[in-house]
Order: C-alpha cells, then structure tokens, then sequence
C-alpha cells in the first residue's frame, strides 16, 4: 500500500521509526548527529512529530560521546515543539510525565542557541516508591526512561540514586511478565546508575542480551537498549 494511503496515526508510527533508526545509526557510528532532514526545506508535519516524540533522545549520539547537543538536530526538535505543543493529559499521572519529558527536552535546548538561556525549572515531584509501591513507581521510572542520559540531573534522578533496588526489582517483575519495553527502560536506569558509581543491584548485561535475543521488532526500543548499553560500557557523566 502506498505510504500516502495510510492512515495519519499509522503515517506518525513509521515516521518515529524512521527518525529512531537514524538516530540509532548515529549512535553506532562515530557519535555524530542523525541527518534527520534537509535544512533547507520545509520539515513535513510527520517528521516533526516524530522528533516531538523521541524527544531529548534525539541528542543521545552527542550526549555518550560526551560531546554538546548539535545545532541542527536542537532547531528542528524546536520547530516541532512549537508545531505540537504538549498534549492535553488524560490524567494527571500522564501530565506529570509529559511535564519531566518536556523538563529533558528544555534543559537541552537550553545549551544550544534554539532554547531558552535559562535552564526550565524541575516539575512537580514524582511520587516515590513509598507512596505508590515498587511496582507502580517502577513503571512511572520507565515512562521517564528518557531523563537517563548523561547532562540531566535532577529529581527524578535523585529518585534513581535512591531507588536502585526497586528499579531491580521492576526490571526482573517486567522480564518474567515478558513486557520487555518496560525491561530495557527500567534497564537503561540501573545502567545510569551504574555510570554514576552506584553499586549494581542487578546484572543489567544479561537482561540486554535476553532482549536481543526475543528479537524486539521497534526500532525504539532497540534504541533504548543501545543506549543502556553504552552506559554500561561507560560514558561521560
């Protein structure tokens, strides 16, 4: 079926994998930025959806290689954040989220001349474990799967630090339930933790390769699994 004859949501899906893919290319390569579109044209509205999507990751080849979010990639993620402004929530759970994911997206930006100078002040607190259970807080942490990226910090990393048991535990509940997404997220924070000297609490090498070998078909959770990974392997902090 031609590309033009699919649905829009369908059309958006492809789109976040086509950016995820070359992102993850980028990542492999030498650590340089993903050629995600022609600056001299237009950016077309799916390709500024997925950038809206994949979000503060987009700058995940720079970041590991310990240098600074490149120019083109931050103009065309501000372009897209002006063309989809944050979503109406369906809950204040998903607000909450939204709110962190865009804090990442900010506090990037801002190093580069497409965001404010000022850094974005944190949001609201994410509940910890104390408050919703381990299992519930494990799944809000792999939601923000995003913020653990070396040049963030902030509370809800403050909450990794603290909470590297429970996100063990989360990890090893997702692996038996076969939810391997929230597996290699989770993952992606014990290997964060691990890059800031934290004591593992969890093999997070057999976890990865368990992930590979079922054969995850979405080119964003293999990016997710790249980068943690890459962390384990020890990245600029």
């Amino acid at each position: 079926m031609p590309f033009a004859d699919t649905p829009l949501r369908d059309e958006y899906a492809a789109a976040v994998e086509r950016v995820a893919g070359r992102t993850l290319d980028a990542l492999r390569g030498a650590g340089g930025a993903a050629a995600l579109a022609d600056p001299d044209t237009a950016a077309p509205r799916p390709l500024l959806a997925a950038v809206r999507v994949l979000g503060a990751d987009l700058f995940t080849p720079q970041l590991l290689a310990g240098a600074e979010p490149d120019g083109p990639t931050a103009a065309l993620l501000a372009e897209a954040r002006r063309a989809f402004p944050a979503p109406a929530p369906a809950s204040a759970e998903a607000a909450l989220v939204i709110a962190w994911q865009d804090w990442a997206i900010d506090r990037l930006l801002a190093r580069t001349p497409y965001g404010d100078a000022a850094p974005a002040s944190p949001p609201s607190p994410v509940p910890g474990p104390a408050d919703l259970g381990w299992q519930s807080w494990s799944v809000r942490m792999a939601q923000l799967s995003v913020l653990a990226l070396p040049g963030l910090d902030g509370p809800v990393h403050d909450a990794a630090r603290s909470g590297t048991l429970h996100l063990a535990h989360g990890t090893v509940r997702s692996m038996l339930r076969r939810d391997f997404t929230t597996a290699v997220r989770l993952a992606r924070w014990l290997a964060w933790t691990s890059a800031e000297g934290l004591p593992p609490r969890l093999e997070v090498e057999p976890v990865l390769d368990r992930t590979r070998l079922v054969g995850i078909g979405a080119v964003r959770t293999r990016l997710e699994l790249a980068v943690a990974q890459r962390l384990l392997e020890g990245s600029p902090a």
